[in-house]
């Protein structure tokens, strides 16, 4: 699919249906052993967390009119004891999902490029996510936007990876420090 067509924008209150109705396809078809009849915390609350919240985003692109990717970012809510971003001001990249047809076409690079400006406006310093080995490419995409790995963890299953991109040379040294010394 032609990617020339996609236009990339934040999400408004006008979009939450819709956004919800593509995650949760694009969930289903990616996480098929998670239950697709419940909706995760931050889709429930889509307005508060991404629409009119201070510190959470979304991004959606279409194409003739369709949603065929999206990404989003919340707080980081430090919910992984091994990581110490306290006072250091951190979001979560989350929800990245790009429509079959429009695959290797560097949309996911373009929504990444977009949610990361955003974020250097909002004064983030530290951009956090984690992915799995088992979905195809996904680590390899993420280094290939600059982040680095941090952590994987050993469960047999998930193997949850853990990675950050640091936006500021104060947060590289204060976070790095914090790391080290946990």
């Amino acid at each position: 699919m032609n990617s020339a067509c996609v236009q990339i924008t934040q999400a408004t209150s006008e979009d939450i249906d819709e956004a919800i109705r593509f995650v949760m396809a694009a969930r289903a078809e990616i996480f098929p052993m998670l239950d697709s009849t419940v909706l995760p915390a931050d889709l429930q609350r889509f307005a508060q967390v991404y629409v009119q919240g201070e510190a959470g985003a979304f991004w959606l692109a279409r194409c003739a009119g369709q949603i065929v990717a999206a990404v989003g970012y919340l707080p980081y809510d430090h919910r992984f004891a091994q990581f110490d971003y306290q006072g250091v001001p951190t979001v979560e990249i989350v929800r990245l999902f790009v429509a079959p047809a429009f695959r290797r076409s560097g949309l996911a690079a373009r929504l990444c490029s977009e949610l990361r400006e955003h974020a250097i406006s909002q004064g983030v310093e530290v951009l956090y996510l984690h992915t799995h080995p088992f979905l195809p490419g996904a680590i390899r995409f993420w280094e290939t936007q600059g982040f680095v790995v941090i952590d994987t963890e050993p469960d047999p299953v998930w193997q949850t990876t853990h990675m950050q991109y640091l936006l500021t040379d104060l947060s590289e040294s204060h976070c790095q420090s914090r790391l080290e010394n946990r």
